[in-house]
């Protein structure tokens, strides 16, 4: 019992390495994903954990594509795709780490470029959903483009947090990637028994997201702000150093 606790704690220690969680599951989830990397075997490398998460994203893209042209119950195929995705996206990089073979520039490039490609994949497949169902209004297409666009901004936000501040999180705030696929997990599914929500839930969605966005977007610009005048009085004291020397 005390080596399964001991293995725990080193876990959680190692896959918390390089990366600051905000979102409200964190701590279950954490435990979740400290279990789950032990148990991953040996042939299966992140890269692998990476293809597998985007292989979710595509079985998320085809539920809609499915429901659009043979039976909207077909939207419930999501669900699978969402866990999938969330398996390899939440496993590759910790593992990495768990394994003391992590790859800093290579993961996070490799991540954040299969992420957006997934991410347009949704949204695209969401797009075609709306246009085959036939609504009434074509402009609830848009909503699939600008949840693409949220999600992005997401995406840039952490990246220029990391570049700003030096420390990287994949969280906007209490939302993190997990959050969003249970919220766009739930909405999915109440289209399938629902029809005709989905517009209205996933618009709701959106604008959480873009208020999630604006409140990031300042506390980055904050920050920024504040490295901006550390970074001068950094030059300030240089300057007054060589000053001095020169005197």
């Amino acid at each position: 019992m005390k080596e399964n606790k001991k293995e725990m704690a080193k876990s959680l220690r190692l896959i918390a390495t390089g990366r600051q969680r905000t979102n409200i599951l964190r701590e279950g989830e954490q435990k979740t994903i400290a279990y789950l990397v032990q148990k991953v075997p040996s042939w299966i490398s992140s890269d692998g954990l990476t293809i597998f998460g985007f292989f979710g994203n595509i079985t998320v893209a085809a539920s809609f594509v499915l429901a659009a042209f043979v039976n909207r119950y077909w939207l419930l195929l999501c669900l699978l795709g969402f866990i999938i995705n969330w398996v390899g996206d939440s496993l590759d990089g910790r593992l990495a780490y768990y394994r003391n073979k992590p790859r800093k520039w290579y993961g996070f490039s490799l991540d954040i470029t299969v992420d957006w490609i997934g991410t347009i994949l949704i949204g695209f497949g969401f797009m075609m959903y709306i246009n085959l169902v036939d609504y009434i209004n074509s402009a609830w297409l848009y909503v699939g483009f600008f949840f693409v666009v949220m999600y992005g901004w997401e995406m840039v936000t952490a990246q220029l947090r990391y570049k700003i501040g030096g420390q990287y999180s994949i969280d906007s705030g209490i939302f993190g990637p997990t959050e969003v696929r249970l919220i766009l997990a739930t909405i999915i599914t109440i289209e399938a028994f629902v029809p005709g929500t989905i517009q209205y839930l996933a618009t709701i969605a959106c604008v959480i997201l873009l208020v999630s966005n604006l409140v990031e977007m300042r506390k980055l610009l904050r920050l920024a702000d504040e490295q901006d005048k550390a970074d001068r009085r950094l030059k300030e004291e240089e300057y007054k150093k060589k000053h001095i020397e020169n005197a």
